[in-house]
This record gives C-alpha cells, sequence and structure tokens, in this order.
C-alpha cells in the first residue's frame, strides 16, 4: 500500500510518499481502508519535533515500525479480526488512532475495536467526518473542564480555528451567550457558527471591554490566565489547549456524532488535498490561519517526483 512516511524531524518535505506492507489486523482489530485523513497543528508540531525528542518518539512508537503520522481518519472496514463483534466488514467509520501509532496518511491502517471509533454520521461526506474527532474532541473535553452550564458567558479565543470552530457550535449547544475571538477576514464566518457577538483582535482587546465571562477557553493557547483573569466573573473559570491534553473517549465520538446526525454540529473544512500533496497540506496549516480544518484524501494522482521514495517492499 501507499502511505507517507516521516524520513526525520524537520519541514514538510521530510513527508515521503513509499510503498510499505499493507497491515493485518490482529484478532481484536480492524482493516479500514481509509478514504480521508486531516492536518492539524498537532501533527504539524509532532513532525517539527527536535531530533533528540525524534528519537524517544520511534522507541515509543516502536523502533521497527515505519513512521507514518496522522491522528484521524474516515473511511471502510475491509476486514475485522475473529474477536471483533461490534463492528463488520462494510461499516463505515471515523474516529482517532488514540493508543496506536498514529497512521492515517496511507491507505490502509489496522485499530483495535475499543479504540477512539464509531459509524460515520448518516448524514456527511468521508471528508468531513474525519474532520470532527480532532476539533470536537479537543473542545468538548475543554468545554467541559470549565464546567460549561447553561446561561453562562463564554468567550471564545481562536474561534476560527480546528478546535475553536467546534468550541462555539458545543458551547451553543449548552445554551450559553457565545463570544469569539478571531481575525477581521473571520467575523461573519464565526457568526455563521452561532456565535452571539464576534471581536476582531486586530482592532479591539477583549480584556479592555469591561465585559466579565463566566469561562474562556483559549482555543490556540495565545492568551495567559493573567490576561483573562481581569474579565473573569468572580468565580469564572480559564481554560487553554497549551495547558494540558484533551483526553479523547469512545462515548465523547459517539456524542458528538448525534450532534452532527441532529444538526447541531457540522465540520467546517477550509481546504482540500490528495495525499500525495501532504507536504503542501503541512505549509498552509504551519502558517497558523487555516479556517477549520485542511483534509487530505487518498488520491494519489500525479504524484511529485520529489515523493517518490521507494519503501523496502518495492
Amino acid at each position: 500500500m501507499k502511505a507517507i512516511v516521516a524520513t526525520k524531524s524537520g519541514p514538510p518535505d521530510v513527508l515521503q510518499l513509499q510503498e510499505v506492507e499493507k497491515p493485518s489486523p490482529k484478532n481484536n482489530e480492524l482493516l479500514i481502508r481509509i478514504h480521508a485523513a486531516t492536518v492539524t497543528s498537532a501533527d504539524v508540531m509532532l513532525r517539527g519535533l527536535p531530533p533528540l525528542l525524534w528519537i524517544p518518539m520511534r522507541l515509543f512508537f516502536g523502533v521497527k515500525k515505519k513512521r507514518i503520522p496522522g491522528h484521524e481518519l474516515a473511511g471502510e472496514i475491509e476486514a475485522v479480526g475473529s474477536d471483533v463483534r461490534g463492528f463488520g466488514k462494510g461499516d463505515q467509520i471515523f474516529g482517532t488512532t488514540t493508543g496506536s501509532s498514529f497512521g492515517s496518511y496511507a491507505e490502509y491502517v489496522c485499530l483495535p475495536e475499543d479504540g477512539v471509533l464509531a459509524t460515520k454520521p448518516a448524514n456527511m461526506t468521508y471528508e468531513e467526518a474525519a474532520a470532527v474527532p480532532f476539533g470536537g474532541l479537543a473542545a468538548l473535553h475543554f468545554l467541559r473542564e470549565g464546567k460549561i452550564q447553561g446561561g453562562q458567558k463564554v468567550l471564545i479565543n481562536g474561534a476560527s480555528g480546528g478546535v475553536g470552530t467546534y468550541a462555539v457550535q458545543l458551547a451553543k449547544h449548552f445554551g450559553t451567550e457565545v463570544t469569539g475571538v478571531c481575525s477581521t477576514a473571520n467575523l461573519e464566518w464565526v457568526k455563521s457558527l452561532g456565535a452571539d457577538r464576534v471581536i476582531d483582535y486586530t482592532q479591539e482587546d477583549f480584556t479592555e471591554r469591561g465585559e466579565r465571562y463566566d469561562l474562556i477557553f483559549d482555543a490556540v493557547g495565545k492568551i495567559s490566565y493573567s490576561e483573562s483573569k481581569q474579565v473573569l466573573a468572580s468565580d469564572g473559570r480559564y481554560v487553554t489547549v497549551s495547558k494540558g491534553k484533551a483526553v479523547e473517549r469512545k462515548g465523547n465520538l459517539g456524542f458528538l456524532k448525534e450532534l452532527v446526525e441532529a444538526g447541531e454540529i457540522r465540520a467546517i473544512i477550509d481546504r482540500r488535498y490528495p495525499l500525495a500533496q501532504i507536504a503542501e497540506a503541512h505549509r498552509y496549516v504551519e502558517q497558523g490561519h487555516k479556517k477549520g480544518n485542511v483534509v487530505v484524501t487518498t488520491e494519489f494522482g500525479t504524484i511529485p517526483s520529489t515523493m517518490r521514495k521507494k519503501g523496502r517492499n518495492e
């Protein structure tokens, strides 16, 4: 099968298309034919880890394994292990590679049945479904960590990003009054997600408005508690993506699926790339200006000569 392999740590060009061995499912695993994956800020960060950190990462994920990045996916089950009971061949699913060695930048991946996986929402394409887990699960985790409740006034910094777009929609689902902070170009777009008001950070500092918030969620890790506390209510809470890791749970993915199928949240896709253009996708995300999500599909088309690398099985 074809897969994107991170040959080393570094810039986007370290991601090379190779022919690698197609995996076979263990007794508790699903063999998934991947149709779509995503490029997130976390993917970009992991790719760029300095060499001293890359070596222990290789040890953690398995020295003998090729380092295939990618965390989110949507696809179809091609085969199941003998012990699998909850899924079957032909099921359309979406989720993450949590607990595995990443691996969604490929044509196939094997994942355990009890992983963070669910059947794909009936009203979503593969591309849309692949764009739900990372941002949706992170937004849900941090909003709950902030003890979100109906009737609160909630401010979301970075409301147009991969996490922020879901945070706006989820905060409205929980019955709060939402203020989104984003750039000029995204003001109307963030309003369309349900934000009650939007602040243009290039024109105004939300900490100087004199308004108080019950919950401030920094969805991009760019504001500190010391900056935020002056506009927090007396019992207000501040949470940020930079101070913790979102715990991904199968039940939370199921919750997001229900909201998608009920029409309460939707995936926001900024750009789409074929997997063979993964370096270009990473360069775009690295700029830090994406709106929502960047999706890659397992379409190869004309493969750039710079990516034509041979694996051991060629």
